[in-house]
């Protein structure tokens, strides 16, 4: 099984998703607003179901190139929210996904910080050259959040995905492990150092 141990921050950590946290995962996937920026529409309570089922089932995939995780406060294990990385089928790169914060979540503004750890579990165990993510061109928050990250702009991508009956654009941003490691906090080298890379072929 390909699982993730408990990565901590300073303002929270990201654990792998358990069958406790359904409603949570589900409300997010059918909230209006939640979803108004992600790469998919809102879903219905079965679709988001059926959405839950294979991403609980990520661990036990032989490669795995998904992780979508839980966000959960220092001390409390509840998911408030989700953070991914997809590992791309070449090369060593992945993209950041998933990125979201439940209202009333205690981390309100540090979700880079979920991110962050993500990324130095990338770049540590599972031995990533270059991660990168992107956002909605006509989101107006994520630039300062990717900045937060580590992540630098790269491009425009036009009309990428249709949601809501509409073609977005998405601006790109990236890092490489030797220029993102160097600016690593102590929580993130501790991940980075902490154990073997695990084996991704």
């Amino acid at each position: 099984m390909n699982h993730v141990p408990e990565l901590r921050g300073e303002h929270l950590r990201l654990r792998e998703l358990h069958a406790g946290d359904h409603d949570a995962f589900a409300r997010i996937l059918t909230h209006r607003v939640l979803t108004r920026y992600l790469g998919i529409d809102r879903m219905d309570d079965r679709q988001a179901h059926d959405a839950f089922a294979k991403n609980l089932a990520q661990p036990h995939t032989h490669p795995r190139r998904k992780y979508t995780l839980a966000v959960c406060s220092p001390d409390d294990d509840t998911l408030v929210g989700t953070m991914g990385l997809l590992v791309e089928d070449y090369g060593s790169n992945a993209m950041l996904s998933s990125l979201v914060l439940l209202p009333g979540a205690p981390m309100r503004g540090q979700g880079h910080e979920a991110g962050r750890l993500l990324m130095a579990y990338g770049f540590g165990h599972l031995g990533l050259h270059r991660i990168w993510a992107g956002h909605r061109s006509d989101h107006e928050h994520m630039p300062k959040v990717m900045h937060a990250a580590g992540l630098r702009p790269e491009a425009t991508l036009r009309e990428l995905f249709r949601t809501q009956g509409c073609w977005h654009d998405v601006t790109t941003y990236a890092t490489v492990a030797p220029e993102w490691k160097r600016q690593a906090t102590s929580w993130e080298l501790a991940i980075l150092d902490g154990a073997p890379r695990l084996d991704r072929v």
